[in-house]
């Protein structure tokens, strides 16, 4: 089987059309399919002004529809360009993980007064696109695990946020929850997770613009790291660290950070 696994495409059409899709049978994508710069943008800024002392830019009606058309069109394009051709599974990132939950749209719209898209609604309606939530598929004889985004007690311990306990109480919820689902997955044959492992292929750089305290700080999951080593799958394919983009190998396991809209393939 001819696999494509393809980083965190975030709205980069183009790149993604840059792939050549002849002859693969199955699209396994790391999450993060939509563009989201407006919301990051916003994201870093308030991240900024919290550190001065200052509050949260406060969302207009305008802003909303703008972050959620941003996300939604670009992920549908993205979708319908792959899914047309190839069989194509993906995980959730943490860009548009909200728009997935029809509740959290409809309070949205309550507050702001606005129609939003569903992208939920927008997936569903593709007819060769497998949206995959920490579950085990079999797909000609491969074991191939998916686990969605989800916020790492490292990731707080070695970040800090302002909101410190609050995050850190989430992810201690979340934490347990990821090391249960690697757990039961057991021996796989492919990983596709968002975040890298600790250590490897995830520190963060000037890059991308980050506060400046991040970089140089890990952002991998340590929970993720655990399970490679223990279970060893032949592949790992994550994003999340877009600037992590490379290979490493941890024990037999090939793991390998695809960036934004990076690809690998391989033969299985």
């Amino acid at each position: 089987m001819k696999i494509l696994a393809v980083g965190d495409p975030h709205g980069e059409i183009n790149k993604i059309k840059n792939i050549s899709l002849r002859e693969i049978d199955l699209v396994l994508i790391t999450g993060d399919i939509g563009k989201a710069d407006f919301a990051r943008k916003r994201f870093f800024e308030d991240i900024k002004r919290q550190k001065e002392g200052l509050p949260k830019l406060e969302l207009t009606k305008p802003d909303v529809k703008r972050i959620y058309s941003e996300i939604y069109d670009s992920t549908m394009g993205i979708l319908k360009y792959i899914s047309k051709t190839v069989p194509t599974y993906s995980i959730l990132g943490n860009v548009g993980a909200d728009m997935i939950k029809g509740s959290e749209v409809k309070k949205d719209e309550t507050k702001f007064k606005v129609k939003l898209p569903y992208l939920r609604e927008g997936v569903s309606n593709l007819n060769n696109f497998y949206l995959v939530k920490n579950a085990v598929r079999n797909i000609s004889g491969l074991r191939i695990g998916f686990l969605e985004y989800f916020i790492d007690t490292s990731w707080v311990k070695e970040f800090k946020p302002s909101d410190y306990n609050k995050k850190l109480k989430k992810a201690k919820k979340e934490t347990v929850k990821a090391r249960r689902i690697l757990n039961n997955f057991k021996s796989l044959d492919i990983l596709v997770c968002h975040q890298p492992p600790y250590g490897y292929l995830d520190k963060v750089s000037p890059k991308y613009n980050p506060p400046k305290d991040w970089i140089g700080k890990h952002a991998g999951s340590k929970v993720i790291l655990d399970y490679i080593k223990k279970y060893q799958p032949k592949y790992v394919f994550c994003g999340h660290i877009h600037e992590g983009e490379g290979k490493a190998k941890i024990g037999k396991t090939e793991v390998y950070n695809l960036g934004v809209a990076g690809h690998k393939i391989i033969n299985l």
